[in-house]
């Protein structure tokens, strides 16, 4: 139960709620207009709270400030009359442990962040309330807006037996498109050609390897980055994966039209070969296979990796290394196929966290209050997203415990920032594109190198340049289950995720490609093939209700 509840996994949705009791809410907010009015006494409400390293770095930035006393918790009061609090705050692993086991002991604050499988628990043992009435009532138009912009899927998902059960915190999928990242100062010192094609990519990593690129006379540095989770946003293999047409973490359709785990197809096992070649050669970190994203980031900052796979703001992570070499110049691609094919860009689902309030909390509406506030501040008609967003490069919107966003602001905001260099025109820049500009600009016209990453995100060859040419090409593959957790995954998922990765990374490190065929046969008897049937279950009960 413990490894249930804790458990971090995506998922998707499923269809729609019906009829539903109204909640017993005692609220003291106006009847006109109660997702954005004030509550006459203050209410006061209970989050728990992950830290990290990055939110402890930006807090010892902001005087003043901590994470129960700064800017949001002061708006959230000033407007709302919500007092914040938290029961407990902790640290990544042991965060997850100890949310893992408060949820299976019952004791949980009055409002908490899960994933699917922890809210199914939460729900099947009746510690968590119904939300369909809280989220008609109360959601602002403008938040329906933002969350219901990728369709019905992310409140299907939160619905079991016709309830929605929690609120979906949603995400954009083409926010985990996967860019390939690449140390153009080393191309150029080695006299190297742009990539257009896998076989190019595999040239550069080699050479990358192999030909003293940073011109210290020593063997030093790796063509390829990669961490031991392989699906990470950054330094993770899915975009390698995605150049032989390997779809590792998402349901596509056969030719036949059923749907099939992409993790278990034969293109896969071409991918694992690559990387397995890749490090039995040195172009990947040999300790890889023991490193997270933190620990493999370090070798970025020294200057010994010279590509990568990552998502947009990436080079807010990559930027480190410019610290010690100001010479470092790295530039988005995109993701590249083997010769005469074109790349698909794999989207996974990308919300995969809900909030569920606890059952005897009198004011559940809470959550959509802040919500409507938190999307009303920073991208709203009066937004002030300068103060509460992003302030100097600030990510001071993690400072609230809750942060919804419009899924497809960045996107949107590169475009915005195009146009107005075209048109010559800046009222087109709403307030976070404004804000983007103005730090490209202190790049470009001033050199303040705090405006690197923004530019290579936003700028005319940025990363989102490379997104706005997967949409336009068709190169956007979508997860195509977009229905919620089915029986057998509540019990089988985790156990089938570990058995994938285990196998992935065994074969990357050298053991025969033949045990690819022993996990797929391993993965189908383990809960595979019951998976797989329920989910084109999922899909002939979409496609009947379409037609």
């Amino acid at each position: 139960m413990i490894f249930l509840l804790s458990a971090c996994i995506p998922t998707g949705h499923t269809r729609g709620y019906s009829e539903l009791e109204m909640v017993n809410i005692d609220v003291q907010a106006a009847e006109n207009e109660p997702h954005v009015s004030k509550y006459s006494s203050p209410v006061q409400v209970s989050f728990v709270r992950e830290v990290g390293d990055d939110l402890e770095q930006m807090l010892s930035q902001l005087p003043g400030e901590s994470l129960l006393d700064n800017r949001w918790t002061r708006l959230y009061e000033e407007k709302l009359g919500i007092q914040l609090q938290y029961d407990w705050i902790a640290r990544g692993d042991v965060y997850g442990q100890k949310l893992g086991v408060s949820l299976a002991a019952g004791r949980i604050p009055d409002i908490v962040r899960v994933n699917p499988y922890q809210l199914r628990q939460l729900s099947n043992a009746g510690l968590i309330q119904d939300l369909s009435e809280v989220y008609q009532t109360y959601a602002s138009p403008f938040t329906k807006s933002i969350l219901e912009a990728e369709g019905s899927g992310p409140f299907d998902a939160a619905t079991i037996d016709g309830k929605l059960m929690a609120i979906p915190e949603t995400a954009s999928s083409i926010e985990s498109a996967q860019y390939l990242w690449i140390r153009t100062d080393w191309l150029e010192h080695l006299q190297l050609d742009r990539p257009e094609t896998m076989e190019d990519v595999l040239e550069i990593s080699k050479a990358f390897t192999e030909r003293d690129p940073d011109g210290n006379g020593q063997r030093d540095t790796y063509g390829l980055a990669l961490t031991n989770h392989l699906w990470d946003p950054v330094m993770g293999a899915v975009g390698l994966m995605a150049g032989y047409g390997a779809y590792p973490n998402i349901w596509i359709k056969d030719e036949d039209g059923r749907l099939v785990f992409g993790g278990i197809q034969p293109e896969v096992r071409k991918a694992l070969q690559v990387l397995q070649t890749m490090y039995l050669e040195g172009q990947l970190d040999p300790d890889f296979s023991y490193k997270k994203g933190t620990n493999e980031a370090r070798l970025i900052q020294n200057g010994n990796i010279g590509m990568l796979y990552g998502e947009q703001w990436t080079p807010f992570m990559i930027q480190s290394s410019r610290e010690n070499d100001p010479e470092a110049e790295w530039q988005a691609f995109p993701i590249l196929a083997e010769s005469g094919k074109l790349a698909k860009v794999q989207l996974r689902t990308n919300t995969w966290q809900y909030f569920a309030v606890r059952k005897d909390y009198p004011h559940p509406e809470v959550i959509m209050k802040l919500m409507n506030l938190h999307l009303e501040t920073n991208w709203g008609e009066h937004a002030q997203y300068e103060t509460y967003y992003n302030d100097d490069s600030k990510a001071v919107w993690m400072l609230s415990p809750v942060t919804p966003f419009p899924g497809t602001k960045n996107l949107d905001a590169y475009r915005q920032i195009q146009e107005a260099n075209r048109s010559g025109n800046p009222s087109v820049l709403q307030e976070e594109a404004s804000a983007i500009q103005k730090r490209i600009e202190a790049y470009t016209e001033e050199n303040v190198e705090s405006g690197w990453g923004w530019n290579q995100t936003y700028g005319p060859s940025g990363a989102l340049s490379i997104a706005d040419g997967y949409e336009r090409n068709g190169q956007l593959l979508y997860d195509q289950f977009t229905g919620g957790i089915t029986e057998t995954m509540v019990d089988r998922q985790i156990i089938l995720n570990d058995l994938q990765l285990e196998a992935y990374l065994n074969i990357i490190l050298g053991r025969p490609i033949e045990e690819f065929d022993l996990f797929v046969d391993n993965w189908l008897k383990l809960g595979g093939d019951q998976i797989t049937a329920e989910v084109n279950a999922w899909l002939n009960t979409k496609t009947a209700l379409e037609h």
